[in-house]
């Protein structure tokens, strides 16, 4: 898959055009992965490459932010990292990022399709979600985009809302599952679990001090759509996943700063890394199950009971899966 990353004006290379999709793609989840399916079929049945138009910042991060009302942007379900691996996973063939800014937000949305789908992409196939609306005020929708295919010789589609046992799909429905702690929701609308993956970054080594060793993977966006403690599988570190525990959020006992940190404890550190072997490896981490919000201790001491009180929840979650399920891992 090839990433193209702009500033300005989103362009493509070469001149055979592509089957195009527009959108945030917040967590791919599985309306999005089967907008993804039959995108590769258009682009096969036109021979032309699959590419996905989205955008960072998030749109409505923008507008929070310009309004003053960062309140008002969504949580956060994946990072850009994340988005661009699902996609990958997904087989698209070419990503171009956006950066969402002033000149994005008042384009009308002729010039939107004139200079952005046209010029720049070279679209001959557009598919987008029933509720696509684009230019400034979002004035544009799909009537309007339908019309200028018909008139400049690219093919238009609309895909209707993709359902799970009745429910609409949706990065919302997501986000909603994820802040009730709802993580087999979360993951029946994602169809995986919901991850979170990173580097493995030095830390404070607090986690060593209270005798709860921890790999730090930053999360980079202040609103994560999950917080919490939860009950998780580690893959990256060893040929088998690893079970642990982990806290996602702001560490309110000893820093809370804002920066979102993903903590992960192993409950059984693979023995062939050593003591500083998870240092500078990318994991994704999937969240399983919520055990309880983040909760500010009283004393490091506190802390350290407090741990180890999910370091044994986690043991006996697992140990309940495995008695109810002995084939998942």
């Amino acid at each position: 898959m090839s990433v193209l990353v702009v500033r300005r004006q989103p362009r493509l290379p070469g001149t055979g055009g592509c089957a195009l999709t527009i959108g945030n793609f917040d967590g791919v989840h599985r309306g999005h992965q089967a907008m993804l399916a039959l995108l590769a079929n258009e682009a096969r049945h036109r021979g032309v490459p699959t590419c996905v138009l989205t955008f960072e910042p998030h749109p409505r991060d923008f507008f929070a932010a310009r309004a003053g009302k960062p309140e008002l942007a969504p949580a956060r379900l994946s990072t850009l990292r994340d988005k661009l691996a699902e996609l990958e996973r997904c087989g698209v063939d070419q990503v171009v990022v956006a950066r969402f800014d002033e000149r994005m937000a008042s384009m009308p949305p002729e010039a939107f399709i004139d200079e952005v789908l046209l010029r720049g992409l070279r679209a001959r196939y557009v598919l987008v979600g029933d509720d696509f609306s684009f230019g400034a005020r979002r004035q544009g929708n799909y009537a309007m985009l339908d019309a200028a295919g018909a008139a400049r010789g690219f093919d238009v589609a609309r895909m209707m809302s993709y359902e799970v046992h009745g429910l609409r799909v949706s990065s919302s429905a997501v986000r909603e599952a994820l802040a009730a702690g709802d993580m087999a929701r979360a993951e029946a609308l994602l169809g995986r679990p919901y991850a979170v993956s990173g580097r493995v970054q030095h830390g404070r080594k607090l986690g060593r001090d209270l005798g709860f060793r921890t790999l730090n993977l930053r999360f980079a966006h202040p609103r994560p759509a999950a917080m919490g403690i939860f009950v998780v599988r580690v893959r990256g570190l060893a040929a088998e996943p690893v079970d642990g525990v982990a806290s996602l959020g702001v560490r309110p006992t000893v820093e809370d700063a804002g920066r979102v940190l993903l903590e992960v404890h192993c409950l059984d550190w693979p023995a062939a890394l050593g003591p500083e072997g998870g240092y500078g490896r990318n994991l994704r981490v999937d969240l399983l199950h919520k055990l309880h919000d983040e909760l500010k201790y009283a004393s490091l001491e506190a802390l350290r009971e407090g741990i180890a009180r999910d370091t044994t929840a986690a043991r006996e979650w697992f140990a309940a899966l495995r008695s109810a399920r002995p084939d998942r891992r």
